[in-house]
């Protein structure tokens, strides 16, 4: 019983520290090794357009990959990361009210990884990448109403 009870003590323990780590991911870009998370400790995931359209769309999924379109083009596939120490802490720069974040990603079927800015500005609850593609988040809760705007 004691043998069983230790047993079972260590599996938790061992995949509790599985589940603790961050997934790092180790790129090259220019003959120099970067390295890149999914999870910022922040909703990433999502939609994101410029203000007022509803396309061209990137649209980031959680397990690292998404779909990237320009204006006038197709969409196509991506995979992204945003840049980590190699223990998969996030790297950012805070600003005064925002934190900004560098956003890797790559087209499917090309072998060039980009890098473009990712910022959060939480007192406008809004996430932007590339200066000008905009995810709203935060509490969702609250319904406007005619009389409200």
């Amino acid at each position: 019983m004691k043998i069983l009870k230790s047993l079972l003590i260590t599996l938790f323990v061992g995949a509790t520290q599985l589940h603790a780590q961050a997934k790092v991911t180790s790129i090259m870009y220019k003959f120099h090794e970067h390295f890149m998370t999914t999870d910022i400790g922040q909703p990433v995931a999502g939609i994101y357009l410029i203000e007022g359209t509803k396309k061209p769309i990137i649209q980031i999924n959680a397990d690292g990959t998404g779909v990237f379109q320009l204006e006038n083009m197709s969409k196509k596939e991506m995979v992204w990361g945003i840049k980590c120490s190699n223990e998969g802490i996030p790297i950012f720069k805070e600003g005064f009210d925002s934190a900004a974040y560098t956003f890797w990603y790559k087209i499917k079927g090309t072998g060039e990884w980009i890098y473009t800015q990712f910022l959060i500005v939480p007192n406008k609850k809004k996430m932007y990448l590339m200066g000008d593609r905009v995810k709203d988040y935060g509490d969702n809760t609250e319904v406007k109403t005619p009389e409200s705007n």
